[in-house]
């Protein structure tokens, strides 16, 4: 528990950039002015934006820089242990710079830019600092399948908790605006987040004992050695797609939640954060039968069925608005919908990798935990940072309650994107089960 604490704090200091850039910056079209314009909002060569593109090339930068880290604490011998030093400079710097992206300097939508890029490349090198040792800990202190299952539902759980505590930030907007103005009372939110999220990231640093409860092996691997040895392993190429696909679905959703209930459904801004909350909420009333279905039936099955119901659910989300029904209902019955796939891949992945990385390891008979993890996130940076460009450029197309068809080409988008990883994931074949060597 004490680990999992770290991953609230990186959720939290991380939701701001990953689900509220497009937001802040390219807010959507109510008839009421949300925020003013800092940056340029229109279209660049006809398809792309500003917006897309400084989000696209910061995730593309931290993806490249993930391998060079994960070697680094990989083949890191520092006596406070070889995750945490990472854990210790990273942790403020990501604070701050998480805040500092939402706050522009100047009038000028040029200086703004280049600010603003500047501030996204920092904020991901911290990111990457951080989250990818951390991730490296799940399989070093997992000596036993079962102790990997738990540690990744508890990380889901502050994961998710991380989320939810960040999408309150639209309610806290609206309340804050009777005495500033939004853009004040977006940052002031932000900032308390962002202090928040900084004393949770260092709390597995100052109280968890890395030394004592790891098990890991100092490795001397040279850096393009070991991406071909991760590589390499065919079967976790396959997860490996797949996961590029469901972050490509699942950031849409993120990011287009605003968009959904504000345009589709009319409703106030705040309602957003309803929903969410609900859908986080009855999602934890699932992580009990995930755990019991992925270890009776296997994670594969687990993962196929959570692609198929995501897709269900962003072809309802596509349908908003022209459905007979009232909204409590429509709301109800997405949030109920939405929370099986948000448990099944908030969890059962994070195990699968730690699985993978077991079997490497006696196979291998070498640490490489921090490179496996530098790859999925490079998979997943990818696909987080395709979505970001590619979201903006849907919503030229149409962001308005008058024209909307950009925000439900979207939806669409997202759906395709659930099938193709359902159709991938079938390539991956299930590892054997393999335990530490201080459990034979």
């Amino acid at each position: 528990m004490l680990y999992a604490i770290g991953q609230l704090g990186w959720s939290l200091a991380s939701f701001g950039v990953l689900n509220l850039f497009t937001f802040f910056y390219m807010p959507p079209e109510t008839g009421e002015a949300t925020f003013p314009v800092f940056i340029f909002q229109g279209a660049i060569l006809g398809l792309l934006t500003v917006q897309g593109l400084v989000t696209f090339g910061g995730r593309l930068f931290d993806a490249i820089t993930d391998p060079f880290i994960a070697n680094l604490s990989d083949r890191s011998q520092a006596k406070m242990g070889k995750r945490k030093l990472f854990l210790l400079l990273g942790a403020i710097p990501f604070a701050l710079f998480s805040f500092l992206v939402f706050l522009p300097i100047s009038d000028s939508l040029t200086v703004n830019t280049i600010w603003v890029m500047a501030c996204i490349f920092l904020f991901y090198i911290c990111f990457t600092f951080y989250t990818i040792p951390y991730n490296a800990l799940i399989s070093e202190l997992g000596h036993h399948p079962k102790d990997r299952m738990l540690i990744s539902t508890l990380i889901s759980v502050t994961w998710a908790l991380g989320f939810l505590i960040g999408n309150t930030i639209y309610a806290v907007i609206d309340g804050l605006k009777e005495s500033m103005s939004a853009t004040q009372a977006f940052q002031v939110a932000l900032a308390i987040y962002c202090f928040i999220a900084m004393l949770c990231m260092l709390f597995p640093v100052f109280f968890l004992d890395e030394n004592k409860y790891s098990q890991q092996e100092n490795t001397s691997i040279p850096l393009l050695e070991s991406i071909q040895s991760v590589w390499g392993n065919r079967n976790f190429r396959f997860f490996l797609l797949s996961d590029l696909t469901y972050w490509l679905a699942i950031t849409i959703i993120q990011v287009g939640m605003v968009y959904y209930v504000t345009l589709l459904l009319k409703l106030e801004l705040a309602y957003t954060t309803y929903f969410l909350t609900g859908a986080f909420f009855i999602s934890f009333l699932y992580y009990v039968p995930v755990n019991m279905a992925a270890n009776r039936y296997g994670k594969k099955p687990v993962i196929s069925f959570g692609f198929l119901v995501f897709a269900l659910a962003f072809g309802l989300v596509y349908s908003l608005g022209n459905l007979d029904l009232p909204i409590s209902v429509l709301l109800t019955g997405l949030a109920i919908i939405t929370a099986v796939p948000m448990a099944i891949f908030g969890i059962v992945p994070t195990a699968i990798i730690a699985d993978v990385i077991h079997e490497h390891a006696a196979t291998h008979k070498v640490d490489q935990a921090g490179m496996y993890y530098a790859i999925r996130s490079f998979m997943m940076k990818l696909g987080v940072s395709l979505a970001n460009l590619i979201f903006p450029s849907f919503l030229l197309l149409g962001r308005s309650v008058e024209n909307d068809w950009g925000v439900r080409v979207s939806c669409l988008a997202a759906l395709a994107f659930c099938l193709i990883g359902f159709a991938l994931f079938q390539g991956y074949k299930e590892t054997k089960v393999v335990a530490s060597n201080s459990d034979s």
